[in-house]
């Protein structure tokens, strides 16, 4: 009886978070510095018809739009695994080195395979988010061959500092900071439908791997001996969330660049709306990162049109007060 208590709230409340995906997209689409109406994207979406702006929203705008609601739901569930996982408030992919190894295998793909097709450089983002995150494992779990939460912490930030300084040093030393940077802070400029087409099942199945083990999450969230206790092949269950880790973010890097704070802020506030199971607070996720990055890239799009403001720094600019309020309130300031 108390979960089907639980289940029907919660479906209300999923609703809302479609609704709210769906209000978002629409907005996304219509704003921007196109003079574009509900009439043009209705017409871009459900006809043939070539007229300028129905081109722009639907080869321009649209594609931006749905990579803006994939990498959203990536960042979004990859953070909620983090802190699950690893019992973290402050959690979030860049914990393990992942988008820091992205960014370094990027710099050095650049200088050393300048020819290397978009698949390609997924992959090498995708190896560099491995990369990052073995290191941080191997670090923190030197210790008796024990993860330690707090050493993984430690190591996460070690790691990240030594990763971004290579990709630094590299992009200084070749000349290449200015194609790393654009890369890195253009966010979701020029998106194409061919860049969707390779990213989009990593992601859409990475995410479906997830939402299967939230049960999986809930249960590491508590601790290690209740998950043992219960049943659970830690090793077996944990590496498979790390690679589902590395997969989803790997593949945001590759199509949007660094984005802090997305994987932070966006469990917090599932956990927020739909309580502390990872049943919930996942599929929850899914809706409301996408959400989130829609707006984010509606304001780069609008706040000084027609120049557009990088998306990283509007996310930076979101993301940072919510990190030093729940920095300020121990981790726990909406959970």
């Amino acid at each position: 009886m108390e979960n089907k208590q639980h289940s029907v709230p919660f479906l209300y409340k999923l609703l809302g978070g479609v609704l709210a995906l769906g209000f978002s997209f629409v907005i996304a689409m219509i704003f921007g510095a196109a003079d574009t109406t509900f009439r043009d994207l209705w017409l871009a979406l459900t006809s043939a018809a070539k007229d300028d702006n129905i081109l722009v929203l639907r080869e321009i705008r649209l594609p931006r739009e749905l990579a803006a609601i994939l990498i959203g739901a990536a960042f979004g569930v990859s953070g909620a695994i983090m802190q699950g996982v690893t019992r973290n408030p402050l959690a979030d992919p860049g914990l393990l080195g992942l988008t820091s190894g992205a960014n370094m295998a990027l710099a050095l793909a650049f200088v050393f395979f300048p020819a290397l097709n978009y698949f390609g450089i997924m992959v090498t983002c995708f190896l560099g988010a491995a990369l990052g995150a073995a290191l941080v494992i191997a670090l923190g779990s030197m210790r008796r061959g024990k993860l330690s939460t707090i050493r993984v912490v430690l190591a996460g930030a070690a790691i990240s500092a030594f990763l971004y300084a290579i990709a630094d040093g590299v992009s200084i030393a070749f000349k290449i900071s200015k194609d790393v940077s654009m890369w890195t802070a253009g966010g979701l400029i020029g998106t194409t439908w061919g860049q969707l087409q390779v990213i989009a099942p990593v992601i859409l199945l990475g995410i479906a791997v997830a939402l299967v083990l939230s049960n999986q999450v809930s249960i590491l969230s508590l601790s290690d001996e209740v998950a043992t206790g219960l049943g659970q092949k830690l090793v077996q269950v944990k590496a498979i969330l790390f690679i589902l880790v590395v997969a989803l973010t790997g593949a945001s890097v590759a199509l949007a660049g660094n984005m802090a704070f997305v994987g932070l802020m966006i469990p917090h506030i599932a956990r927020k709306i739909v309580g502390t199971d990872y049943r919930y607070i996942l599929p929850f996720s899914v809706f409301a990162g996408a959400s989130f990055m829609l707006i984010a890239d509606t304001l780069g799009r609008t706040i000084h049109a027609p120049y557009e403001t990088p998306m990283a720094a509007i996310v930076a600019m979101l993301g940072l007060p919510f990190f030093l309020f729940v920095v300020r309130r121990g981790g726990k300031a909406i959970s």
